[in-house]
């Protein structure tokens, strides 16, 4: 069995199109908008609307954590437009291009950037979206848990740390735990080009101590300290190149 995982798709519609080139499945763990491209400020919905300058103004400043004057310059872009419409819109011709690229069968859950309401309109008799949910694929069991954890960005799809802890509890035991953000360990979650921390989850860590599956697999962190590490018997692995490198991780059994 050979089964193919992505995470933070981002946009590359093409890559996907070939992930599950020589699986037997693909699994993908979310982030599917692209919202703005931080290596190539021209690429995203925000640019598209409000052009390339702005969008190095806007990165230059989340960046260097100056996130109240970010939002006062997206306040500002935005004023006198309908923000929702527009996104939805622009999201809306993103979901179908890539979910009409999924193989058959895909098993997906949603990143921080999604809009999880507009997946049943979008998702095909051949993909399978969990979220707090388990699978078998060919003998081992797949639990998911989407979304990310409440930050300054205030991205579409944050939760909280109780809503989001309830989510992992209800998969129980599994073979390989699947989820959009890392577990919150320090060499997981620090991105070394954004030079921060991003949001991990305690509650993962928890059920990787309590419940030792096989792999805990993620994305979110695009460029991370460690790509990969051991916590006990669990191989901890960050799938989220998949944008810049059309690269998706294969497990065999």
């Amino acid at each position: 069995m050979r089964v193919h995982v992505v995470s933070d798709v981002h946009g590359n519609t093409e890559g996907l199109a070939k992930a599950g080139d020589g699986a037997d499945a693909l699994v993908c763990l979310g982030d599917l908008v692209l919202f703005l491209d931080y290596a190539d400020h021209s690429r995203g919905i925000f640019p598209d609307l409000f052009g390339v300058e702005n969008a190095d103004r806007i990165v230059a400043l989340r960046t260097a954590r100056r996130f109240e004057e970010a939002r006062e310059l997206g306040r500002s872009l935005w004023a006198g437009l309908d923000r929702e419409s527009a996104i939805e819109a622009a999201v809306r011709r993103q979901y179908a291009e890539m979910f009409a690229a999924f193989p058959t069968p895909t098993y997906a859950t949603y990143g921080n950037v999604d809009m999880p309401d507009l997946w049943p309109q979008y998702a095909g008799p051949g993909t399978t979206v969990l979220d707090g949910q388990r699978v078998e694929i060919a003998g081992r069991v797949f639990g998911f848990v989407g979304g990310g954890l409440r930050t300054a960005m205030r991205t579409p799809y944050e939760i909280s740390d109780e809503e989001y802890a309830a989510k992992v509890e209800a998969l129980g035991e599994v073979d390989v735990l699947c989820s959009h953000i890392p577990p919150e360990v320090p060499e997981l979650v620090y991105d070394t080009v954004a030079r921060r921390f991003e949001r991990g989850s305690r509650a993962l860590l928890a059920a990787i101590h309590r419940t030792r599956p096989r792999y805990s697999l993620f994305g979110h962190v695009h460029q991370p300290l460690a790509r990969r590490m051991r916590i006990g018997r669990t191989e901890c692995v960050n799938v989220g190149h998949f944008a810049a490198t059309s690269r998706p991780f294969a497990l065999e059994w």
